[in-house]
């Protein structure tokens, strides 16, 4: 057996995949303070829970922001370093049957790439994440666990934060329904509950990189778009996204190992890539 590993190593998570020829073996992430620490240990235990030896490996490809740490190879497998705008962007083309998209990558950060059969390029970025989610979260309800959070928020009532057109008009204004956002947190208060509240920080950073990607991406005329990385596991996106699609008149997915699109294409991009000696 021969197999090409892909590792996405993140700030706080580390996303490891496995191809044997086309057909890619199931997925896993680790969670690790340290970037270099969570690669080992995504690397050893994945080979273990899957059967396989070192003398399978053909190839390992990383990308991420943790990357930049690993400078010699892993296990002395065969290593490659993949740029990660384009593992992004190859992996969420890949997750797509699309001729052309705009793949949104929401991690601690967020950024799009626009990928057509003739081009891929970076067109944009927010300093909106899971990143914000935790820090905001740390600050006003005193947890930065993303799981605990995640709970919290789908106990709470993000239209007891939000500030929306109803509130405002009595009537659907032109383009824009009742329930469309008028000010994040503009109902917020300070007896507001801690489920509310998680409810409000979430949906605000969703929609914020939702809406960002449709404005950065205006001029290309593309009306898809692909949903990447840990954020699309909350249950918020697929509410937002819904009311996007007739807000902007767009089509924004969620597809299957959405969280793992960057792993899955710092392998498929393997001709991008730069060997570590």
């Amino acid at each position: 057996m021969e197999v090409r590993i892909g590792i996405d190593i993140g700030s706080s998570t580390t996303k490891i995949v496995a191809f044997e020829k086309e057909c890619m073996l199931e997925p896993m992430v680790v969670r690790a303070d340290s970037q270099v620490a969570s690669l080992y240990g995504a690397f050893g235990r994945y080979l273990y829970e899957n059967g396989l030896e070192l003398s399978d490996v053909a190839a390992v490809y990383i990308t991420g922001v943790g990357s930049k740490f690993v400078d010699k190879p892993v296990y002395g497998c065969p290593t490659y370093k993949i740029d990660e705008f384009e593992a992004t962007g190859t992996g969420g083309y890949y997750l797509t049957d699309k001729k052309e998209v705009i793949v949104v990558s929401m991690g601690t950060g967020s950024f799009f790439v626009k990928v057509t059969e003739q081009e891929m390029k970076h067109i944009g970025g927010v300093g909106l994440g899971g990143g914000t989610i935790c820090g905001l979260s740390s600050i006003m309800l005193n947890t930065d666990d993303i799981h605990e959070i995640a709970a919290m928020s789908r106990r709470g009532d993000v239209a007891r934060i939000d500030l929306r057109i109803g509130d405002l008009a009595r009537e659907k204004l032109p383009g824009l329904n009742l329930d469309v956002t008028a000010s994040n947190f503009g109902k917020a208060d300070a007896q507001s509950k801690q489920e509310d509240i998680a409810a409000g920080i979430v949906h605000m950073v969703i929609e914020n990189i939702c809406q960002s990607a449709i404005l950065a991406s205006v001029n290309t005329g593309i009306k898809d778009y692909i949903l990447i990385g840990g954020l699309t596991k909350f249950f918020e996106c697929r509410q937002i996204i819904g009311a996007f699609r007739s807000l902007w008149d767009v089509e924004i997915s969620i597809p299957e190992y959405s969280d793992y699109a960057t792993a899955i294409g710092a392998v498929i991009a393997a001709n991008q890539a730069q060997e570590i000696k």
